[in-house]
């Protein structure tokens, strides 16, 4: 039995072997079937667009015939809302970032995104359109 399990081990069969397809299974096994029942509390990433000038725009469903769209804005953007603003200051400076993009559109509501460090780095600003 020593033998056998040094000699997986240290794979030492032949491809194609009963013992060589025997590892083989039970590694693809692994990679497939252990997702499901470990938690490896892997989880995405939180996307902030990397250059000032970039809006990141995702879909965020449906009310009725429109839609609604969470544009992400960096808040070191040129024009762009800052922490230090009012609210309807910053509203008024996401409508003017939004708008060139997609048209006339009604801002919903909006959130700061906050670093690992609580510091503002950008805005998400759900639009009705």
């Amino acid at each position: 039995m020593g033998k056998l399990l040094r000699s997986y081990f240290f794979w030492t069969y032949e491809r194609g072997s009963f013992h060589f397809d025997v590892m083989v299974t039970l590694i693809l096994l692994f990679l497939f079937v252990s997702p499901h029942y470990i938690n490896f509390k892997d989880r995405p990433v939180e996307t902030v667009a990397l250059q000032g000038s970039e809006v990141l725009v995702k879909e965020a469903g449906h009310v009725g015939t429109s839609s609604i769209f969470v544009y992400q804005i960096r808040s070191d953007q040129a024009g762009g809302p800052t922490a230090s603003q009012s609210q309807d200051d910053r509203d008024a400076a996401i409508l003017r970032i939004v708008e060139p993009i997609s048209g006339e559109v009604t801002l919903d509501h909006s959130e700061p995104v906050l670093d690992a460090h609580g510091k503002v780095v950008a805005y998400n600003a759900w639009v009705v359109r």
